[in-house]
């Protein structure tokens, strides 16, 4: 019997979106703290030190998650956590 809805991968185009459009990213959903970081230093997306922390992207959830460090614009170091959880069907609650 095959299933009718196979589990499909829905978080890796999430990833790359929000890796080749994070400063869009961060403009359009947190403005403030947009104009904390200081661009002009390239953003790093540490995903091998995320997957040493999170393992739940091994239970097949759908999850879009990416860590990246980032300066601000005083020189600190910082690291964000972006989570975004796709949804892929509509759930109705009663």
């Amino acid at each position: 019997m095959t299933d009718a809805n196979p589990q499909t991968e829905y978080d890796s185009p999430w990833k790359q979106i929000l890796q080749l459009y994070f400063e869009d990213f961060m403009l359009f959903f947190f403005p403030q703290a947009h104009r904390e970081i200081d661009w002009t230093r390239q953003p790093e997306f540490l995903d091998k030190e995320l997957e040493q922390v999170v393992r739940d992207a091994e239970l097949g959830k759908r999850v879009a998650d990416k860590l990246v460090k980032i300066y601000r614009i005083g020189g600190e170091e910082s690291w964000i956590l972006i989570h975004l959880e796709i949804q892929t069907r509509v759930r109705v609650r009663l």
